[in-house]
């Protein structure tokens, strides 16, 4: 299957470009080509810098719009409306209001637990009753291709009586999705599970690169900081929810129940299927629809206590991982903890070094029977700030 085959009709992801010589303006990846909305539709809310405006205006828009894309692209459009995808630059599709991460998967969540607790019950016992999250940065989340700088912090080893300042020697990734909100909500409201699809516009890749020895020093008792938020980098294109209808699955099974404001009539689990390639190597293929918590849960408890959505709010699923080896979503599951190298060009290796790249893609069942594509999000670790 070629990259332009997953971006047919049925997926039609749109982002934020600028082509050679021209202003930053949304589009839609079709095939090879980006498509130009503000010429092809010759619509101003498409002539911004940002999704934002068009995500506002609210499902019943972002369903007319794609109607009218879909016929228009299964005709024929015009040459200045078409850009090669090779020859355009594409940029952070939406200003980023929020960013909360979540800790979604069991397997992650227990893998971790098996290594940093190894005479405890893995799962902390709060896990199974609610999606668990933090909340992030959101003035550090990048597109796809930005260099990412390694960061300095305290951290502390087992064997080191007192902490140091330094470089991140433990430096990780985690495979994600993120969740982008196109309709916010009122302070003092709550968006329900059913409401999901009125509220979330469509989803992204997402690593949320982690730099485990400044966690693991700093996370008790507030969680993580300066481990997470130097950089979280998504891909540039979103994947509509209307396009991901056939994806849908449902959950892997929740036991206990949650409680009713978790519980609604339809299952939001996803049949996504991810791939990360360290230094063009593959070393993983997380499954999504091994998450125990969806998207839609992750929001409603997001917001339960009145907390406001807005325009632009990333929300992430947290690392995807299965139950074997080869499907663990970080680096620090797949060596476990170092202990465990993988091979990468020859060479035995456990955490990022300078120089590094990593990618992230996926795929997923499209409406039309074929597969779609998120695209990928990439980012190279460059050397520490002096």
């Amino acid at each position: 299957m070629t990259d332009a085959s997953l971006f047919g009709l049925d997926n039609l992801p749109y982002g934020v470009f600028s082509p050679a010589g021209g202003t930053p303006r949304v589009g839609v990846r079709y095939g090879d080509s980006v498509v130009d909305l503000s010429v092809l539709l010759d619509d101003p809310v498409f002539a911004t810098p940002s999704l934002g405006a068009f995500m506002a205006q609210g499902r019943s828009r972002w369903t007319r719009v794609r109607e009218q894309l879909t016929d228009l692209l299964a005709g024929d459009v015009p040459d200045a409306a078409l850009h090669p995808v090779g020859d355009v630059r594409m940029h952070l599709p939406f200003e980023v209001a929020d960013y909360v991460d979540f800790y979604a998967s069991e397997h992650h969540a227990s893998n971790l637990g098996r290594l940093f607790r190894p005479d405890s019950e893995p799962l902390m016992p709060n896990w199974k009753h609610l999606p668990v999250g933090y909340h992030g940065r959101a003035g550090t989340v990048v597109v796809s291709g930005t260099d990412v700088v390694r960061p300095c912090g305290q951290r502390k080893a087992p064997d080191e009586a007192a902490p140091t300042f330094g470089p991140s020697r433990r430096l990780d990734i985690e495979a994600e999705l993120g969740f982008v909100v196109g309709v916010g909500s009122q302070l003092g409201d709550r968006i329900g599970v059913d409401e999901f699809a009125e509220h979330v516009f469509g989803a992204v890749l997402l690593n949320d690169w982690s730099a485990r020895d400044l966690q693991a020093w700093e996370y008790v008792p507030l969680g993580p900081h300066l481990g997470k938020s130097f950089a979280t980098s998504i891909s540039p294109w979103v994947v509509p929810l209307a396009a991901l209808e056939a994806a849908r699955v449902p959950l892997p099974g929740q036991d206990p129940q949650p409680l009713p404001y978790l519980r609604g009539r339809e299952d939001w689990g996803l049949d996504i299927d991810l791939l990360v390639e360290w230094n063009g190597e593959e070393v993983s293929r997380p499954p999504y629809r091994e998450m125990y918590w969806s998207a839609a849960q992750m929001l409603a408890h997001m917001t339960v206590n009145g907390a406001s959505a807005r325009v632009g709010d990333l929300f992430a699923s947290g690392t995807i991982s299965g139950p074997e080896k080869h499907q663990r979503g970080a680096f620090i599951e797949l060596t476990w903890g170092g202990r465990e190298p993988v091979t990468v060009k020859g060479e035995e290796r456990t955490f990022l070094q300078d120089g590094d790249e990593v990618r992230i893609s996926a795929t997923a069942p499209g409406t039309s029977g074929g597969r779609i594509g998120f695209g990928e999000v990439t980012g190279t670790i460059r050397a520490p700030m002096p």
